[in-house]
């Protein structure tokens, strides 16, 4: 196998073929959607050992005696078998996703290419993906819905809502991702909310607006960037939610080169992300050998050409840190710049996406990836330096990873 180096490929945008051709093809449901799927994984799917696993699902799915596969089967069982199929796969960067969630609208902005003959239809007239929200993510736990995340800068964020917060409703209905939200866009909604355990709801207003993924990832990292005064000294801060967005890393560049991230004594660079992506070298901002480089013009302002960051960092890794980020972490670690919070998600995979006959978007891995010549992240993930847990219900916003990556600057900082 080609080993595969940092720099040389990016986490996503990949397009591949399998040179396979394998006999002994499992049996066909007649349903499209599920048939399609299994025709992608075993032309594409990146580990040729795993599909004789995936084949058994795959049968298994179809012959139930308690619920057998066809072309008549209802949705909520055809995502079932898709699920259980891709899941024997074992593998990141695999699965598929529903125009319902937050998460479809998400990866189908990062891979736009891939489906690039799609994107009008889908979404007229200028093919630029996008859906009604406020800028938050949930998730369940134990039967009750938590906010995870808020992007910085949105409307979640500017009406308070914090991650931690217990999800009760959205205009007096159940809170759905996208449905919540629809043809409300420029309109208001009262978002019924608990912040501590027992206590009684309180009632938000937050504004809805039409979010384009890539562009609303870059504006959050803009608006993560904070200056935290200690001691006298300057700690900077900033959050990568992904690395898909090339205006998300060019405005990091220039806080770090000309805007309020100049002059910080330290930086803590949070990797706590929603998708990896971009490119294998961004870490160069932090690591990169080569100096700053400014060209000066007659009359006007400097421009940055080239910026290097050569003061102290200490960054912030949890499961949410994958893909192309885990390649950032893992690029720190490696030139010893410390890592705080919880291990990462070993996803490091090269995926690519198809588009579905029910208009679905499929996630496959097709392409394995090595580090340092033998380094696989993949199912392992990143230890980070000082582990610190993250209790996500009721959390009010407390942030007990970033309060030690301060922690530890400061010390840094004291030493130095």
């Amino acid at each position: 196998m080609q080993t595969i180096r940092p720099g040389a490929f990016a986490i996503v945008f990949l397009l591949f073929s399998s040179p396979y051709g394998l006999a002994d093809d499992p049996p066909k449901s007649a349903h499209p959607v599920f048939d399609r799927v299994v025709d992608l994984v075993i032309e594409n799917f990146y580990d040729v050992s795993a599909l004789d696993r995936f084949r058994s699902a795959v049968k298994r799915e179809i012959e139930d005696p308690g619920s057998p596969l066809t072309k008549d089967s209802p949705n909520a069982r055809v995502d079932r078998a898709i699920d259980a199929i891709l899941a024997s796969l074992q593998a990141s960067h695999t699965g598929r996703y529903k125009p319902n969630t937050i998460d479809y609208f998400e990866l189908i902005d990062i891979f736009r290419f891939a489906v690039r003959r799609d994107m009008e239809r889908l979404f007229p007239p200028r093919g630029e993906a996008s859906y009604p929200g406020i800028g938050m993510v949930t998730s369940e736990e134990n039967g009750t819905r938590f906010v995870t995340d808020v992007y910085d800068g949105s409307p979640a964020d500017k009406a308070g809502i914090l991650v931690g917060d217990e999800i009760l409703s959205v205009d007096g209905a159940p809170y759905h991702e996208i449905k919540s939200f629809q043809e409300k866009v420029g309109q208001t909604v009262e978002l019924q909310l608990r912040r501590a355990q027992g206590a009684a709801p309180t009632t938000v207003k937050v504004a809805v607006k039409r979010s384009r993924p890539l562009h609303t990832f870059a504006e959050a990292i803009k608006d993560s960037v904070m200056v935290i005064e200690r001691g006298g000294r300057h700690i900077g801060y900033v959050r990568l939610w992904t690395l898909s967005s090339p205006e998300g890393m060019e405005t990091v560049a220039r806080e770090l080169g000309a805007g309020r991230l100049k002059d910080v004594d330290g930086l803590v660079v949070d990797l706590r992300g929603r998708w990896g992506g971009g490119s294998s070298d961004a870490a160069e901002l932090f690591v990169g050998d080569t100096p700053p480089f400014r060209l000066i013009p007659r009359k006007g302002d400097d421009i940055l050409a080239n910026v290097r960051w050569h003061r102290p960092v200490v960054a912030i890794i949890d499961e949410g840190t994958r893909s192309g980020l885990e390649v950032f972490a893992y690029a720190l670690k490696a030139n010893g710049i410390p890592l705080v919070g919880a291990q990462t998600a070993g996803a490091l995979l090269a995926g690519r996406a198809y588009l579905l006959p029910d208009d679905s978007l499929l996630e496959l891995a097709v392409l394995d990836a090595v580090l340092d010549e033998n380094e696989r992240l993949e199912g392992r993930g990143i230890t980070p330096d000082m582990p610190v847990a993250f209790v996500l219900p009721y959390a009010a916003g407390k942030d007990a990873q970033l309060a030690a990556a301060v922690q530890e600057m400061e010390r840094i900082l004291e030493e130095r």
